[in-house]
């Protein structure tokens, strides 16, 4: 669970931080670059001798779908909505984690639903009455795309981590990277976003270089890694445990504005969703 805590922190800065600086650019090219430094960071650590042609053509797809596909869709839905509605729109990521878990091991674990739909409450509950519907409902479908993406990647990894127990989540992560990179630079390609490549400025290259270094390099990779370390029902409720602290950051650091009590209660729903779902054991569906 630790490494599930470092992402939130890390992960937490980041919404701020590309609605401040980068919404001038094509999402697709943000979603590029970063993919491309995360697997230039875990490229010389990349170990495929042993690994079977199926396994490893798993983990390239993994990273095509959970990181290329759901950034692209992340991203755009910027074009839409505002940092904070962007981290709300994340609330449901928990019910796709457990329901995809469960059509994995072939059961319906009632209670990580119910751990994982305290989860969408504590979330919804923070800033409930301030959203307005008016105008985003091209951006929440995107982050609902998203959000199924994420989900998908994460209880896949689990399922292909039983089957390459040789290696370690380092040495084969550039394939998920990789994955993306595939994506994301034929998305980058249809939009044109190759034209903001000789136009960046430093503020906008230090932001990508922080993104795509720490959030989506070290980020993912720790996730990714926690993931198999985690009960479903503690992976599915982390996945929303991001929101009160991405709020919390666009407070204290771009100067939004929110429900206090509100994002105390809500952060407190989610805290003790955790605390449920780690007295359950779950394991790792099988396959």
């Amino acid at each position: 669970m630790i490494y599930l805590i470092i992402v939130s922190l890390i992960w937490a800065f980041s919404f701020g931080l590309i609605k401040s600086y980068l919404t001038g650019l094509d999402p697709n090219f943000v979603a590029w670059a970063r993919m491309m430094l995360a697997s230039i960071l875990f490229l010389p650590l990349l170990r495929w001798k042993g690994l079977a042609p199926l396994i490893m053509g798993r983990l390239i797809l993994i990273g095509a779908v959970q990181y290329g596909l759901m950034y692209c869709s992340y991203l755009f839905s910027f074009q839409y909505l505002e940092a904070y509605q962007i981290a709300l729109f994340t609330i449901f990521t928990p019910i796709y984690v457990t329901i995809i878990n469960d059509f994995y091991k072939k059961e319906f674990q009632v209670y990580f639903l119910g751990t994982s739909l305290m989860a969408v409450f504590g979330a919804a509950l923070i800033r409930y009455q301030e959203i307005n519907l008016s105008g985003v409902i091209i951006g929440f479908l995107l982050m609902q795309f998203s959000n199924l993406c994420f989900a998908f990647g994460q209880i896949e990894y689990r399922q292909v981590r039983l089957r390459i127990t040789q290696s370690k989540d380092h040495e084969v992560f550039a394939l998920l990277y990789l994955g993306a990179v595939v994506v994301t630079t034929i998305m980058a390609t249809l939009t044109g976003g190759w034209n903001h490549l000789y136009q960046l400025n430093a503020t906008e290259i230090s932001a990508l270089l922080y993104l795509g270094l720490l959030p989506s390099g070290v980020g993912f990779f720790l996730w990714n890694k926690g993931s198999t370390l985690s009960n479903p029902g503690t992976l599915a409720v982390f996945n929303n445990l991001k929101i009160p602290l991405a709020i919390l950051c666009s407070l204290i650091l771009f100067g939004e504005s929110t429900d206090i009590p509100r994002l105390l209660l809500g952060g407190g729903i989610m805290i003790f969703a955790v605390f449920l779902a780690e007295r359950k054991s779950g394991g790792i569906a099988q396959t």
